[in-house]
């Protein structure tokens, strides 16, 4: 599924790392997770505006997500901004910008 939203020209920009992530690097991520065993156990949104501007959506949000490593939990919590351009049917994610936010 990864692999069908997330396009060739992707760029993510996450909280806590100086580094910026092309499509590779995002899907080698998501790969290397689920290999380590790492669950996903809660995502919430507390907080979204959404804008459409003809084929592009730009979504601001705060998010908390607590994930499983190891039977040890972490929880993170922040403000995201995601871009999202109709491809046909489907709506790719081109980009996000995380931030640990207050």
């Amino acid at each position: 599924m990864l692999e069908r939203v997330i396009p060739a020209e992707a760029i993510a920009i996450d909280d806590g790392s100086d580094a910026w992530s092309d499509r590779s690097a995002i899907l080698s991520g998501a790969r290397d997770f689920a290999a380590s065993g790492g669950k996903l156990v809660r995502l919430e949104f507390p907080k979204t505006e959404i804008q459409v501007y003809g084929n592009t959506v730009v979504v601001y949000t705060n998010y908390l997500y607590e994930i499983d490593m190891n039977s040890k939990r972490t929880t993170k919590t922040g403000r995201g901004t995601e871009i999202f351009v109709r491809r046909g049917n489907d709506l790719v994610n081109t980009g996000w910008h995380l931030d640990a936010g207050k």
